[in-house]
C-alpha cells in the first residue's frame, strides 16, 4: 500500500502534521486521511485523522507521535477511546489489516467532554464511556456501521467524521476559559520566540499562578511544558531538512546550548537528533 502522508489535507499546513509524527519514511504500510473541521467547530475540533492500513503478517508498524497539548478520541473497529494527553512520546503499533477514525480536539474540547478538569487523563486512556458516558456506545456503533462499507472510502471517511462532529456540536458555545485556553496554546505554538513562561503571561494579562491554573485544569500540562513541546516538534520538522545544524537549530530555538537540546531530544523520543536526521537522508 502506498503511503499518503497528508490525504486530502483539507486546511492543514504539512509543517503542522509531519513535525509531530515522527514516521519512518521507509514504511509504506499505511495511508492516513487527514482533514479540518467544519468552521463552526474550529473551537472544538483541530481536525481528523483517518488511517488505513496492511502490515505484512509477522510485522508491525510502530506510529510515534510527539503529541500536541490536546484530548484525543479515537474509533477503531475493536475500541472507542478518549486520550489525554501523553506527555512523553506517544506510540501506537500497528498491525494486521484496520483502519481508525481519529479526532484531534481543540485545547478547550476536552473538559467538556469529560464535564470536569482533564488533569486525571495526563497520560493515560480508556473507553469513551467513562471519560463521556452513554454516546460512547452510540458513537461507537455508528461510526463502525459507516466504516464497515468501504474504510479506504474516502466519502466513507468523511460521513464517519461527520458523525463525530454532529456529536460535538452539542458542546457549543465553548466558554471564555476554554476560548482563552486555545488562545494561549495557539500563541505558544505559532510563536517560535515564546521562550518563557512569562511571555505568556505578559501577553494574556495573567499572573503565572492563574496561568498555571488555567493549564493544568484545561490540559493537566504546565505552561512549561507547552513551550518544551513546541520546541521538540520544531525541532523535529527542521530536522528532516539538509544542512541544518545542530548549535543553529539549538540557538534558533532558545535553547542554552547543543547539548540541552540534545538530551531533551533524546529523553522524549528515544532518539538523538542526528539519528533522526538520519533517517531522512
Amino acid at each position: 500500500m502506498k503511503s499518503d502522508r497528508s490525504g486530502d489535507g483539507a486546511g492543514l499546513r504539512v509543517g503542522d502534521v509531519e513535525r509531530a509524527h515522527l514516521v519512518d519514511p521507509a514504511d509504506t504500510s499505511f495511508t492516513i486521511g487527514r482533514w479540518a473541521p467544519s468552521p463552526d467547530l474550529d473551537d472544538l475540533i483541530r481536525r481528523f485523522w483517518v488511517p488505513t492500513w496492511s502490515v505484512p503478517e509477522g510485522r508491525a508498524a510502530p506510529q510515534k507521535v510527539l503529541q500536541y497539548p490536546v484530548c484525543l478520541v479515537v474509533v477503531t473497529a475493536d475500541y472507542c477511546r478518549f486520550y489525554g494527553v501523553s506527555t512523553g512520546l506517544s506510540e501506537t503499533v500497528l498491525t494486521g489489516d484496520g483502519w481508525a477514525v481519529g479526532t484531534m480536539l481543540a485545547p478547550a474540547a476536552g473538559s467538556l467532554i469529560t464535564g470536569g478538569p482533564v488533569a486525571e487523563w495526563t497520560d493515560r486512556f480508556d473507553d469513551l464511556t467513562v471519560a463521556a458516558g452513554g454516546v460512547g456506545v452510540t458513537l461507537a456503533s455508528a461510526v463502525r456501521a459507516v466504516m464497515a462499507a468501504d474504510p479506504g472510502d474516502v466519502s466513507v471517511q468523511h460521513e464517519a467524521t461527520d458523525l463525530i462532529e454532529g456529536w460535538l456540536r452539542t458542546l457549543l458555545p465553548v466558554d471564555d476559559d476554554g476560548l482563552l485556553i486555545n488562545a494561549i496554546v495557539e500563541f505558544v505554538e505559532t510563536d517560535s520566540t515564546v521562550t518563557s513562561v512569562s511571555q505568556i503571561c505578559d501577553r494574556f494579562h495573567l499572573t503565572e499562578r492563574s496561568l498555571q491554573r488555567l493549564t493544568q485544569r484545561r490540559l493537566g500540562l504546565t505552561p512549561k511544558w507547552l513551550i518544551q513541546r513546541r520546541r521538540l516538534q520544531e525541532a523535529a520538522e527542521r530536522l528532516r531538512e539538509s544542512g541544518e545544524t545542530l548549535a543553529t537549530l539549538a540557538a534558533e530555538l532558545g535553547y542554552a546550548d547543543e547539548a540541552h537540546l540534545v538530551r531533551d531530544f533524546r529523553t522524549v523520543t528515544g532518539m538523538t537528533p542526528g539519528q533522526f536526521s538520519a533517517r531522512f537522508e
